[in-house]
């Protein structure tokens, strides 16, 4: 039975030890970061990255998300170097353990780097030994999702697949697929997720988010997805809700981000609390920090003010981030004990 949150102790969401599985890599780039850089290299940017606010997004249409998309690639052109590479990437590592992470699994598309960082091997071996640094550096437990492009050709996301499953032992733990999910259709990189999938990589496609609950059935049906980006639009279909909660596909819910890109008006439209309770398993994440504004705790903030999250459900959504994360058996068990203790306290 839900509980009144005034009528219990409330403890700080920060302190709450939890796993982020929803994180893009040049989306994590603290804004400051983003200014600094764009100075180096003589990089004009829009008011809408420069004036230190959140910039006013809507996605919900094709000139919305061509301009979400504008604003992320202008971002991006800001890193050139392995150096800037290591820098983003320590930093949000960084941010992840001031927000309570034990476990982060950043998500890339290395062509997107390749052609300023000498090739996509090359991209990909640097953005892995910035991983492996940082992680040392920071404590943080932290892995690669590799990600294709729905909006490129099925073969390009086949090759990216054999590349991730190549460094499946330098850091990479699975495979996904991003962009507008009102482009093209999942069964068009079937192969591709087969290929990751038979290379011991998990299949964490983006679904649910801009399109109905079709995309998120497409996810499982056509990709075989132990993950769903987003995935939020299931809650309009009970049957599908079923379906996910029985094989236990976890939802990479972004709330911050839904309502960012006018999937929802309002935060308390995002429908948390009905994924919630039919048992579908949860992982809050914050999709893309230097566009939305807010970070991996502020997520769980979202979950307790607007839906009602109780702190015993919290630490349970911070369980299934953690069970629905890559994580070695090691790195769990001392999760799970941790937000058992963050409880008791």
């Amino acid at each position: 039975m839900r509980q009144d949150p005034g009528m219990e102790k409330v403890r700080d969401v920060r302190l709450l030890p939890k796993a982020h599985l929803h994180l893009h890599f040049t989306g994590s780039m603290r804004p400051s970061t983003l200014l600094e850089l764009a100075d180096k290299y003589g990089v004009h940017l829009p008011e809408a990255l420069s004036s230190g606010q959140p910039p006013r997004l809507r996605a919900t249409d094709e000139r919305g998300w061509f301009r979400f998309q504008r604003l992320y690639d202008i971002a991006r052109s800001c890193l050139r170097s392995p150096e800037d590479i290591r820098r983003l990437v320590h930093e949000a590592a960084e941010e992840d353990v001031r927000d309570g992470s034990g476990w982060l699994e950043i998500q890339v598309d290395p062509t997107s780097y390749a052609p300023r960082l000498g090739g996509l091997i090359p991209a990909l071996e640097i953005i892995l030994d910035a991983v492996e640094t940082a992680s040392r550096d920071t404590g943080l437990g932290m892995r690669v999702l590799v990600a294709a492009n729905r909006m490129k050709h099925p073969l390009d996301a086949r090759t990216l697949a054999r590349l991730a499953v190549r460094y499946a032992d330098r850091g990479v733990i699975g495979f996904g697929l991003s962009n507008d999910e009102r482009r093209g259709l999942a069964r068009d990189f079937d192969r591709a997720f087969e290929i990751a999938r038979e290379g011991g990589l998990l299949a964490a496609p983006h679904g649910g988010e801009l399109s109905g609950p079709g995309s998120v059935r497409d996810c499982l049906d056509d990709l075989h997805a132990s993950r769903v980006g987003h995935g939020v639009r299931a809650a309009e279909d009970p049957r599908l809700l079923r379906k996910l909660a029985e094989r236990g596909v976890t939802c990479e819910v972004c709330p911050t981000s839904n309502v960012a890109l006018g999937v929802y008006e309002k935060p308390a439209d995002v429908p948390l609390r009905t994924l919630y309770e039919a048992g579908v398993p949860i992982a809050l994440g914050a999709d893309d920090p230097l566009l939305f504004g807010s970070r991996l705790a502020a997520q769980y903030e979202v979950a307790r003010e607007h839906h009602g999250f109780t702190d015993a459900e919290l630490a349970e959504l911070a369980r299934q981030s953690v069970r629905g994360s890559a994580a070695p058996p090691d790195v769990r068990e001392k999760l799970l004990a941790g937000i058992g203790d963050w409880l008791a306290a």
